[in-house]
């Protein structure tokens, strides 16, 4: 028996990922390490603006009111998950959530307090980001697509698409760590761009290979249209990206501007990518596993 619909949880499963989304925004407006400025001490900078950042503000304290408020509305969708969600393994989403976005404050917190060591700072943008997803695949847990259900199809091809849903979102959250640790002057830009070449590429073959096998699935379908779209905006973001780098001289608000939506892109492709990847683990049968089940049938 498939799981009641609740509109009011879904909608605001939808609401918290929304809010996710714009925190990672506020996130990367705020100043890193290659601006070359230290951040001040966490928490003595309430509402104090650096004109010294790239850009010509740097609200600190507005990222943080976000994240408060972020973490206060997961705290309340995962009491809610547990109070009138039967399913077991969502009730332990919703614990994965909540701390999930407690080790995400602790991240950031350590990131002010020690002056953004590389590593802690890559951690915390790479978990903002999966933070997202999982607020995404919660939104589509709870829809009434999901609860309702789709046709099963056979997975055939190579390599397969039950694979290639392991691959595809692994290869995209690490172009998201290789992103933060150059950000954050870790590693150079080269790993970043020749890594976004093999991104693409993957995830095209991921998105061609579940519309060309299915076409007349309609969840697949839907979802595979919105990665590749996803997709093909961040590769444009990630040049405009490039080219406002190039040119920071003559217009620093503009590198800021794209930088920020370039990294909301990845977070936007990383989510859309991994709920692609949910689907096709739900709806795509292993071919080996209906093989030998028809092997069995006729040996029987």
């Amino acid at each position: 028996m498939n799981p009641e619909y609740k509109p009011l949880l879904h909608r605001y499963a939808v609401l918290l990922a929304a809010c996710t989304l714009f925190l990672v925004v506020a996130g990367a407006s705020v100043t890193s390490k290659e601006a070359g400025l230290s951040v001040p001490d966490w928490p003595l900078s309430y509402g104090q603006v650096i004109p010294e950042m790239t850009g010509g503000v740097f609200f600190e304290t507005g990222h943080r009111l976000v994240a408060t408020t972020v973490g206060f509305m997961t705290i309340l969708l995962a009491v809610w998950i547990q109070r009138v969600d039967r399913r077991r393994w969502m009730k332990r989403l919703g614990w994965v959530a909540l701390a999930a976005v407690i080790v995400q404050g602790v991240l950031g917190g350590i990131t002010v307090l020690w002056l953004q060591p590389p590593w802690v700072s890559t951690a915390h943008a790479c978990l903002a980001q999966l933070f997202f997803s999982t607020t995404a695949a919660i939104a589509l847990f709870t829809s009434r697509r999901w609860l309702n259900g789709a046709p099963s199809v056979e997975d055939y091809g190579w390599p397969s698409l039950r694979s290639l849903s392991i691959i595809a979102p692994s290869f995209v959250l690490l172009q998201i760590a290789l992103g933060a640790a150059f950000r954050h002057r870790a590693i150079s830009l080269i790993p970043h761009l020749a890594w976004s070449v093999i991104v693409a590429l993957s995830l095209l073959i991921f998105g061609v290979f579940v519309l060309t096998q299915f076409p007349k699935h309609d969840v697949l379908r839907k979802a595979a249209h919105g990665m590749l779209g996803m997709t093909t905006l961040q590769v444009f973001l990630g040049l405009g990206a490039y080219w406002a780098r190039m040119n920071v001289a003559e217009s620093p608000l503009q590198m800021v501007i794209v930088t920020v939506a370039h990294v909301a892109g990845g977070g936007l492709t990383l989510a859309f990518t991994i709920l692609l990847s949910i689907q096709v683990r739900r709806y795509v049968r292993a071919r080996a596993r209906v093989s030998e089940q028809a092997q069995a049938a006729v040996t029987s």
